[in-house]
């Protein structure tokens, strides 16, 4: 007798196919990246790297599993690094902790509580990580105090933004049908 996966095909095909989806955004982001980290709107990049953030959000609001926000986010990853390959390792260095975040909220709830608070506290949590490591990495206290601030609220901000925007389009997917048995 066949055993069920832990992952079936048709939740592995699901992941791939929001994975090419956020991964195009999120090669855009890569392309604007630099530029922006280049122009004196520095303090906006963490509303571009919160872009990160939407293919965990769209695969666990689908599918609602065990491990689909960090196969999801390895294979966006890997589609944005198409679109930039010399940053293939910061995108799968984000994507490995962005869905380690999505998965480990997750988790803490054992995979039953997907209410969109749930979304919001790992966008929270992404959000002050991206905050503290850009701001010492950019050396953003050498910035005008204003620019610190607004930085910093961007930062958190930027990921909650974004997975408004994942859950919007997860949702929609699941009353399309996308999710049904």
């Amino acid at each position: 007798m066949a055993r069920n996966p832990v992952l079936p095909t048709r939740v592995l095909l699901i992941c791939a196919a929001i994975g090419v989806a956020t991964g195009l955004i999120g090669g855009i982001a890569g392309w604007v990246t630099p530029i922006l980290l280049a122009s004196p709107l520095l303090f906006l990049y963490g509303l571009v790297l919160g872009s990160h953030v939407l293919p965990g959000i769209i695969a666990q609001e689908v599918l609602r599993r065990p491990f689909v926000a960090l196969i999801t986010h390895l294979i966006a990853a890997l589609v944005s690094s198409a679109f930039n390959p010399a940053w293939a390792l910061r995108f799968i260095g984000t994507a490995l902790l962005f869905g380690a975040i999505q998965e480990g909220v997750a988790a803490l709830t054992r995979y039953r509580a997907w209410g969109a608070w749930r979304f919001f506290i790992s966008a929270a949590l992404i959000g002050v990580v991206v905050a503290v490591a850009v701001f010492f990495a950019a050396h953003l206290g050498t910035m005008p105090l204003w620019a610190q601030i607004t930085y910093l609220a961007i930062s958190v901000l930027g990921p909650i933004a974004w997975t408004a925007i994942g859950l919007a389009v997860g949702t929609a997917l699941s009353r399309a049908g996308v999710a049904r048995r």
